[in-house]
C-alpha cells in the first residue's frame, strides 16, 4: 500500500513471542499515521487507571507514510504511552537516523507489552523480533548502551533506540535516546521501557516506502528546495539552531529564570547562540533529507570541560538550566547537557527540578540543596535522581509527587505533573492556553505557538480569538505529526502544501476542512483518553504562582479569567462541553 506498510507489530515481553497484524485501510485513511494511528491503538489496547509501570501499560511506536521516503523534514519518529510521570495520554517525538530504520523494518506501528522476565534488548527486523540478553549491559549509560547493541548486531543502516540508568531505575522522567544525542523526551516514557526489562531496541531491514507518485512528490521537494534558498528562516537554523531563541525570549522579557521568578536573566549573553558559536566549535547537523542542519554539535574549545561534545544544547536545555538554576556559562550547561543524556534524563524535566530544589534552599527550606548557580551541586543532584539515591529519590518521583512530599507545591510550576518549556505564559497567553490544554501536560510543541506571538501575528496579551487561531495551529501541528514531519517546517507547508505532500505519498485527496477535522478527531482521541482517567476542565489549569506573582520586568500575569475565557472557547470550538468532555464520542 502506497506510503505504508499496513502491518502492526505486537511484542509480547512477557512470553517472547511476536505476531504482525494488518492494519484496516480505513484506519489509515482516518488517522493517516504517526500520532494518529499510535493514539488510536493506545486507546484501543491500554485499560483505563493501569500502572503506567505495571505490565499491562503499552509502549507503542509509529512512524507515518512520509518516512522512509525522500521527503524533506521527515527523520522523525513518534512514541505513544501512559505516562508515568502525569498519568496522562503521553507522546513524544525524535529525530536522527532512526526513523527511517524503524519503517525499514516493513511496520508502521510497533506496540511492546507485558514485561520480560529478565533484562533484555531487542532486534526488530523485517522477519520479525529477536530477543537477545541485556543482563551485561544493564547498568551502562546511553552512549555505551549504544555502541554496544549496534556492534553486536552488526547489521549495516541499523539504528538504535536505548535508555540509561534513569530508565532501569524507574525515573519518572526518564526518556529515551537514539543517534547519542537525540531524545523521545517528556513524559517519562524511559521508565515504560525501563518497567517493561527493555534496554534497547535495535531496528534494521529493507523494506522500501513506495510513495503514491514518486514523481509528484520529487517535484513537491524540489519546489519547496528552490522556495527556500533565500528564507532567512534557513540560513538562522543552519547558523544558530535553536539558540536564537535565547535573545528573542530575553527580548520579550518571557525568559523564565531563578525559578520562574524573573523574565530575563542577567548577562543572557553569556549563554546564546553567538556565545556558543565564540565559545565552542560548532558544526550544523541534520537529519537524513533535511536542509535546515538545526542540530549544532559542539565541542568546548578551552577550560576544564576542554573537549566535550555534545549535539546542543538546545534552546530548552539552555533555558532549563541556564535560566532556571541561574548558571550563566555554556560550557557548564553542555556539561550538565551531556550527563543528562549520557543518564537518559529529559532535560526540561531535570532541569526544572534542579531549580525547584535550588528555589527551596533559597527560602531556607532545604539547606542540603544545592545553591542557584552551583554547577557541580547541580550535577551531583542529577546522579542522585538517576539512581534514586539521597535527595535524588524524592525528586525522582516526577514534580508533582516530589513538590508535594517536600511541602513546595505553592511554588511548583507544572501542568498535570509536566513542566512547560522556556516560554513565560504571564507574557505570552496563548502559551498558557496551549499548556493548559495540551494532553501531556504543559506542552509548547502541539501549536508552538509562541512563534505567533513573538512574530506580530497576535499580540502576545490578546485574549479574545486566541483560541481560534491556537486551533488552527494545533491542527496543522497535528497533521505534521502523523505525516510525521519536523515542526520546524511550520512556516513551510500550510494546508495546501499538506493537500499535495499527501496526495504524492498516499494517494488520498483530503480539502482542508477533512484535514481539520482528521485533526480534531485525533485531538478528541487525546483527550478521551485522559478523560477515562479522571481528568476535565479542573486539570486544564496553570500554576496559581503564573495567576498571582507577576513578572518584576513586566508587572504581568494571567489571570485566571482570562484563562478561562480562552478555555470556553477552544473547548466550544472543539465540540467539548464547559467541563472539556468530548460531546460526541
Amino acid at each position: 500500500m502506497k506510503g505504508f506498510h499496513k502491518k502492526l507489530l505486537r511484542i509480547d515481553l512477557s512470553s517472547n513471542s511476536f505476531q504482525a497484524e494488518e492494519i484496516p485501510v480505513g484506519i489509515l485513511k482516518k488517522y493517516l499515521g504517526g500520532k494518529g494511528i499510535g493514539s488510536f491503538f493506545l486507546l484501543a489496547n491500554v485499560s483505563p487507571k493501569i500502572d503506567p509501570l505495571g505490565k499491562d501499560n503499552k509502549l507503542i511506536f509509529a512512524t507515518g507514510p512520509a518516512t522512509g521516503t525522500s521527503m524533506i523534514g521527515a527523520s522523525r519518529y513518534g512514541i505513544y504511552s501512559k505516562s508515568p510521570l502525569t498519568n496522562t495520554y503521553a507522546e513524544s517525538y525524535s529525530g536522527g537516523k532512526t526513523a527511517p530504520a524503524i519503517k525499514a523494518t516493513g511496520y508502521d506501528v510497533i506496540m511492546l507489552e507485558g514485561r520480560a522476565k529478565s533484562p533484555v534488548y531487542l532486534e526488530i527486523f523485517n522477519e520479525g523480533v529477536k530477543f537477545h540478553d541485556a543482563r551485561d549491559i544493564w547498568g551502562k549509560d546511553t552512549y555505551a548502551t549504544e555502541d554496544e547493541v549496534l556492534s553486536r548486531i552488526n547489521v549495516h543502516g541499523a539504528r538504535a533506540v536505548v535508555i540509561g540508568p534513569a530508565g532501569e531505575n524507574l525515573v519518572r522522567l526518564a526518556c529515551l535516546e537514539n543517534d547519542y544525542w537525540r531524545s523521545a523526551g517528556r513524559g517519562g516514557l524511559g521508565a515504560v521501557l525501563g518497567s517493561k526489562n527493555v534496554k534497547a531496541i535495535v531496528f534494521h531491514g529493507q523494506t522500501p516506502t513506495i510513495p503514491a507518485d514518486e514523481q509528484a512528490l520529487k517535484r513537491f521537494v524540489a519546489n519547496i528546495l528552490n522556495k527556500l534558498k533565500n528564507y532567512p528562516s534557513v540560513k538562522n537554523f543552519r547558523t544558530y539552531g535553536t539558540p536564537v531563541m535565547v535573545s528573542l525570549l530575553n527580548t520579550a522579557q518571557a525568559f523564565p529564570t531563578r525559578y520562574w521568578s524573573y523574565g530575563q536573566l542577567p548577562d543572557w549573553e553569556k549563554i546564546s547562540a553567538e556565545s556558543l558559536l565564540k565559545n565552542c566549535t560548532v558544526k550544523p547537523r541534520a537529519c537524513p533529507n533535511c536542509i535546515l542542519a538545526c542540530g549544532k554539535l559542539s565541542t568546548v574549545k578551552s577550560g576544564p570541560r576542554a573537549g566535550l561534545k555534545v549535539e546542543g544544547p538546545e534552546y530548552e536545555t539552555i533555558y532549563s538550566f541556564g535560566g532556571l538554576c541561574c548558571i550563566n556559562r555554556l560550557d557548564d550547561i553542555i556539561y550538565l547537557n551531556d550527563l543528562c543524556d549520557r543518564l537518559g534524563l529529559d532535560t526540561i524535566s531535570a532541569g526544572n527540578l534542579v531549580a525547584l530544589a535550588m528555589e527551596a534552599r533559597e527560602k531556607g527550606l532545604k539547606d542540603d540543596f544545592p545553591a542557584y548557580g552551583d554547577v557541580e551541586g547541580a550535577a551531583c543532584l542529577l546522579e542522585e535522581i538517576a539512581f534514586r539515591r539521597g535527595n535524588g529519590a524524592v525528586l525522582a518521583e516526577g514534580i508533582k509527587q516530589a513538590s508535594a512530599a517536600l511541602g513546595l507545591e505553592d511554588i511548583a510550576i507544572h501542568v498535570k505533573g509536566l513542566e512547560p518549556a522556556g516560554y513565560d505564559p504571564r507574557v505570552l497567553k496563548g502559551m498558557g492556553l496551549g499548556y493548559a490544554t495540551s494532553a501531556r501536560g504543559a506542552c509548547h510543541l502541539r501549536a508552538t505557538f509562541y512563534k505567533l506571538e513573538l512574530g506580530g501575528q497576535i499580540s502576545p496579551s490578546a485574549i479574545k480569538n486566541k483560541a481560534k487561531l491556537y486551533i488552527d495551529m494545533e491542527d496543522r501541528l497535528t497533521i505534521f505529526n502523523n505525516l510525521i514531519l519536523c515542526v520546524f517546517y511550520r512556516d513551510i507547508f500550510y494546508w495546501q502544501e499538506l493537500q499535495e505532500l499527501i496526495r504524492a505519498l498516499t494517494g488520498w485527496d483530503y480539502s482542508t476542512e477533512e484535514l481539520h477535522q482528521i485533526a480534531n478527531n485525533i485531538i478528541t482521541l487525546t483527550r478521551l483518553f485522559n478523560v477515562r482517567e479522571g481528568f476535565d476542565r479542573k486539570d486544564d489549569a496553570l500554576p496559581p504562582r503564573l495567576h498571582k506573582q507577576p513578572l518584576p520586568e513586566t508587572h504581568s500575569v494571567i489571570s485566571k479569567e482570562d484563562l478561562d475565557y480562552m478555555l470556553n472557547d477552544y473547548y466550544t470550538l472543539r465540540g467539548w462541553d464547559h467541563y472539556g468532555r468530548p460531546i460526541h464520542q
